[in-house]
């Protein structure tokens, strides 16, 4: 990747960056928007259940069943072939 590249790269980056934080909203803004009801908080238990715990088991759940229903009969180990390589020594006799 040449410098020009880069730089339009970065500048591209930078401009999309710069134009997200613009547009957005702050998040935490003490106006209430029209229709807003915001229901009861969760607990840092609550939190850590749906935000951490529940994605690793719904990952651990699918690699699991991936794992077990894999019928695969391809997955032995197959025996090191030794590899044919000649060198310059090799070549010249």
């Amino acid at each position: 990747m040449d410098k020009k590249n880069a730089l339009r790269a970065g500048a591209l980056a930078a401009g999309t960056t710069l134009m997200m934080l613009l547009m957005s909203s702050p998040a935490l803004a003490l106006t209430r928007d029209d229709g807003d009801d915001p229901g009861p908080g969760l607990s840092v238990i609550e939190t850590l259940g749906l935000f951490v715990v529940a994605p690793i088991a719904l990952f651990l759940l699918i690699a699991g069943l991936t794992w077990v229903l894999d019928g695969s009969t391809d997955r032995e180990p197959k025996a090191k072939a030794k590899a044919k390589t000649t060198t310059k020594a090799d070549a010249k006799a």
